[in-house]
């Protein structure tokens, strides 16, 4: 079922380009985004919900509508107050979209619980689900979260992802040829733990997928017991019954003489220590949920409690953040002060850096002057998004770390000390080629 009502009349005070003469401008036509169905396959009745959808369908297509030509990947509905705050996350920075009545804002809370094929009727208890949707040719799923907060009300959560977006290389994840090469190397060793690690939503699983793709498929006999979003050739999905559980599935691919298995993620000390006394017979690939790589060691020294099961079962870990990226037709090309390439470690003979535009001067008054609107980044200055990734790799340097009582420092140290890839040379590799800012490189060292 196709759920859209067609194209609709653009408001002329949300054109984002030329303000002038907004009287002798005709009225733009938008298309709105269309509905295509709940993830589920539950379908939207709209007969027996058709007080619900004159309220809120109408609201929540323009919503959606905004939120993706927006370039949104999060649309958030959430109750302060007396009133419900609209809210977008762009690339990562979030972003204010207007404030909503409690009786608007329950329509389009409840009308899009609907079209993901949730219960409507239920406000007590969180739901998840999904809508397929179409917006000027793009293929979108929209993620849907409806969590309960007091007094009655709902927050709502939309993540929307490009179907088409895809990740099938280690390089379109963002990996470098170097981080490729470092864990192809560890796959050699047909033991031992690969992990991927970060905070909740940051890309930790296309980073694990990155970790998968970095494997060279022809050498080695995979397996994997979670579910993807996608099928990979390479990669065989173990068959397994309702009532085996991880260990009894790792010791079946232990026995089929499989190489390596891509587990679910580690949520707690029972799975860690699973995977850990698996680990000496069979490569274990997985993820799990950690601030960075140094923050993800303790996380494991926490579970195990066991430091020589720890130093001898991990062989690496890969943790991202998510940096965004210059337009590259407004960006700023300016010459660098000699005493800031040393004071942030890039090289002398550094020519050139990029930022976001200045407001520039007018020769004569030297006042400040309006910059020409940019319509592709829509004047943020950024667009799109890159990977930053660090490394750690397990050496018998790190491995002494572990042993003898490691911390955060002690471990950050030691990778620095060998050389380990590290957010802070991989942020300041993507400045100095011009892909982004040192202004966004201190925004996201702050984030941290």
């Amino acid at each position: 079922m196709i759920l859209g009502f067609g194209k609709g009349k653009k408001d002329k005070h949300d054109d984002r380009g030329d303000h002038d003469d907004f009287d002798d401008q005709p009225e733009e036509e938008i298309e709105y985004a269309l509905f295509q169905g709940a993830v589920n396959g539950q379908e939207a009745n709209l007969v027996e919900n058709a007080g619900l959808a004159q309220a809120g369908l109408v609201p929540v297509k323009e919503l959606i509508t905004d939120a993706l030509h927006r370039r949104a990947d999060i649309l958030r509905l959430e109750p302060k107050g007396k009133a419900v705050v609209i809210t977008f996350s762009v690339d990562g920075v979030w972003y204010p979209g207007g404030r909503l009545a409690p009786k608007a804002a329950l329509a389009i809370i409840q009308m899009t619980k609907l079209l993901a094929g949730l219960e409507t009727r239920e406000r007590r208890k969180p739901q998840s689900g999904g809508i397929k949707a179409e917006l000027a040719g793009t293929k979108y799923v929209l993620d849907v979260e409806s969590t309960p907060v007091a007094g009655g009300a709902e927050r709502l959560v939309v993540r929307a992802h490009d179907v088409n977006e895809s990740f099938d290389t280690a390089e379109s994840v963002g990996f470098s040829a170097d981080l490729k090469q470092k864990i192809r190397d560890l796959m050699m060793e047909k033991s031992g733990i690969v992990l991927a690690c970060g905070p909740r939503h940051s890309g930790t699983s296309t980073t694990a997928m990155g970790v998968l793709r970095s494997i060279d498929s022809y050498m080695f006999a995979l397996y994997n017991i979670v579910e993807f979003p996608e099928e990979l050739s390479y990669v065989t999905t173990l068959e397994r019954t309702a009532e085996e559980g991880l260990q009894e599935s790792i010791a079946r691919l232990i026995r089929m003489e499989a190489d390596g298995v891509f587990v679910d993620p580690i949520r707690d000390a029972q799975a860690a220590m699973t995977v850990f006394e698996s680990q000496s017979r069979i490569k274990i690939i997985s993820e799990f949920t950690a601030r960075d790589c140094a923050h993800g060691i303790m996380q494991l020294h926490e579970w195990l409690a066991q430091p020589q099961l720890l130093a001898d079962g991990l062989k690496g870990l890969v943790s991202q953040r998510l940096i965004r990226l210059l337009c590259d037709k407004c960006k700023e090309a300016f010459a660098p002060n000699p005493k800031l390439l040393a004071k942030i470690g890039l090289p002398p003979e550094t020519k050139v850096l990029y930022r976001t535009p200045t407001m520039p001067t007018d020769p004569e008054s030297g006042e400040e002057e309006e910059p020409e609107p940019c319509r592709k980044c829509d004047d943020v200055g950024y667009i799109g998004r890159a990977g930053l990734f660090e490394f750690i790799e397990i050496t018998e340097g790190m491995q002494d770390i572990i042993r003898s009582g490691p911390s955060v420092p002690k471990i950050r140290a030691q990778a620095q000390k060998e050389r380990m890839p590290s957010f802070q040379s991989e942020g300041l590799r993507l400045v100095a080629e011009g892909k982004t800012s040192l202004d966004e490189l201190k925004r996201i060292f702050k984030k941290a």
